[in-house]
């Protein structure tokens, strides 16, 4: 479930105004530490008013990126702006206060174009346990800062966010409202063969092909599972370890069942990372479990982050769309 997208705001000198706005933004972040035995968590908040004024929390949960929250690059006049968080944030509601946590190893904000080799630290830590737990403790201490004054807390997870989103509701009561985006309800090894037989249903391949290919596959899995703790060695990319891998591969449904608060499923029906099949398994379990906490979306020929290829082979972003209607499902339940 490897996030597909990186949001880039190139500013130009003819811009610095809009831009140099969007900067400033970024540089109002406060920036917060938690530290507990051998590990230290860095998490990072934007209000856009006072504080006083902030009565929900918003925690968003990113994919599967092994990069700083924000690269920027300042040169001759210009500056670039290249993030992993796909928020304006004028779209995010002024009592919100914005949470993001940055990943294992690495600062809030680095240099674009300047390697930032990924930190051993990263890959040891590389699990959905470890990361449920990040957010599990970032909202406990949000809470001890701004208890009295909270009504909701909301996280919203994206690509492998959301088996984090679904895993942090069997650990947290204090969420009450879940947005699970971009993510399936089924271990996301399936995926991989639904999308080989996929391709010999649209004729791309044979099925002799097929077979070669979902054997090999069968046998990078069981590879994976006798070394389910290996950081040094990668599968589908060299940012996602072993470890990555047997410790992603529980089926999230099994802790989406848990949760009792309201819950927001959204998937493109051409997302190119999860299959369509192992989303629509969520509401068919809910059915069949006799939930009704469940509100479930699927969105028409929108990828996995919610863009939909036009004739010409460009790309339009609907992202802000559904961010509208999972605000707007915020406010009535």
């Amino acid at each position: 479930m490897k996030q597909k997208f990186l949001y880039t705001l190139l500013i130009l000198t003819n811009s610095l105004t809009l831009f140099g706005q969007r900067y400033s933004e970024i540089k109002n972040y406060e920036h917060y530490s938690i530290f507990i035995e051998n590990d230290t968590i860095n998490y990072h908040t934007y209000a856009q008013k006072s504080i006083d004024s902030i009565n929900a929390i918003f925690l968003y949960v990113q994919g599967s990126s092994a990069k700083s929250l924000y690269q920027i690059k300042k040169e001759k006049g210009s500056i670039s702006i290249g993030t992993t968080v796909p928020f304006e944030f004028s779209t995010i509601p002024d009592n919100y206060l914005f949470v993001v946590i940055s990943r294992k190893g690495f600062p809030f904000s680095t240099e674009m174009d300047k390697p930032f080799p990924i930190p051993k630290s990263y890959f040891e830590n590389q699990t959905l346990e470890y990361r449920a737990n990040q957010a599990d403790l970032v909202i406990n201490d949000l809470y001890k800062k701004y208890n009295k004054q909270i009504d909701k807390t909301i996280v919203l997870g994206h690509s492998e966010g959301s088996d984090v989103v679904a895993k942090l509701g069997t650990l947290n009561k204090k969420v009450t409202h879940f947005g699970y985006w971009s993510g399936g309800g089924n271990t996301q090894f399936i995926d991989f063969v639904t999308f080989i037989r996929k391709d010999v249903d649209k004729g791309k391949i044979t099925e002799e092909q097929a077979e070669m290919k979902i054997d090999s596959l069968f046998n990078d899995l069981k590879d994976i599972m006798s070394n389910p703790n290996a950081t040094d060695k990668f599968w589908q990319g060299n940012d996602n370890s072993y470890k990555r891998w047997s410790h992603f591969s529980e089926p999230p449904i099994e802790n989406l069942l848990q949760i009792d608060k309201p819950l927001f499923v959204a998937i493109g029906t051409k997302d190119q990372a999860v299959t369509v099949e192992s989303a629509y398994l969520i509401p068919i379990e809910f059915i069949r479990h006799k939930k009704d906490n469940l509100t479930f979306k699927s969105y028409p020929d929108l990828d996995h982050g919610f863009e939909k290829e036009l004739e010409n082979g460009e790309f339009k972003d609907y992202w802000n769309d559904v961010f509208e209607d999972f605000l707007n499902w915020v406010n009535e339940n």
